[in-house]
């Protein structure tokens, strides 16, 4: 069968506790306490493969901040810092794909580490290319070496099953064998699709009062599919 694509609702915000930990247990252990001023170090730099969880954990670590009443900002992309950088005090930054910042935006980011340096702020970066690889100016390079760099790494293959029985069961459903087969066999295989294609099924499962069984992941992609349909071209008799 051909590979099927699910269109799915908008996903669970990002936070730590929707985030399958898999090989990176000690980096989620450390997003908590990074956020909340230890270890010693202002900055910490995320990179990983496209689809490895580096936006997620970005974004989780920033909900944390707002959650503790620090002020916070995302930066989705550093050519938002193309224009007049407002440097705040003690300011949790987050900033995603650094690894894309071209000269301006760098100059600005490094304007940024400096004055959160000096005004005891924190920064969290996340990059698709480990340190040395990024091509960045290098007194930048320097800044983001200065504090912590972790590796995300994807989860693999065959922890996959695994790793959503857990999630269905921390979100309190069963989720049987087969319905991970079925789905691991015909959606897309990143787990940012499988987590919202679960909590999407969820969703349906509740509305219908049923359990989910590959039976009714079927009617649901069917129905999914169907709504996806164009109308019918040509006149219409009334």
């Amino acid at each position: 069968m051909e590979q099927l694509v699910f269109e799915l609702a908008a996903p669970e915000p990002p936070r730590l506790a929707n985030f399958l930990t898999g090989r990176n247990a000690e980096l989620v252990g450390l997003l908590p306490r990074f956020v909340a001023g230890a270890p010693d170090a202002m900055g910490l730099l995320l990179w990983g493969a496209p689809a490895s969880g580096k936006s997620h954990l970005l974004r989780a670590a920033l909900a944390l901040a707002q959650e503790q009443g620090v002020a916070s900002r995302l930066i989705a992309h550093p050519a938002e810092l193309n224009n007049a950088l407002d440097c705040a005090g003690n300011t949790f930054y987050a900033i995603d794909r650094i690894d894309e910042a071209d000269a301006e935006a760098s100059a600005h980011i490094f304007t940024l580490f400096n004055a959160a340096k000096e005004h005891g702020g924190r920064i969290i970066a996340a990059s698709r290319a480990p340190l040395a690889a990024i091509p960045l100016r290098e007194d930048l390079r320097s800044r983001l070496g200065w504090g912590l760099v972790y590796e995300v790494l994807p989860l693999a293959d065959a922890d996959k099953p695994a790793a959503l029985a857990a999630y269905a069961r921390d979100r309190g459903f069963a989720l049987a064998g087969e319905v991970i087969d079925y789905l691991l066999r015909h959606g897309r295989r990143d787990m940012r699709s499988l987590l919202a294609t679960l909590d999407a099924l969820d969703r349906r499962s509740l509305a219908v009062k049923r359990p989910i069984t590959v039976p009714l992941l079927r009617e649901w992609l069917q129905q999914e599919i169907e709504w996806e349909k164009p109308a019918p071209s040509g006149p219409v008799s009334g």
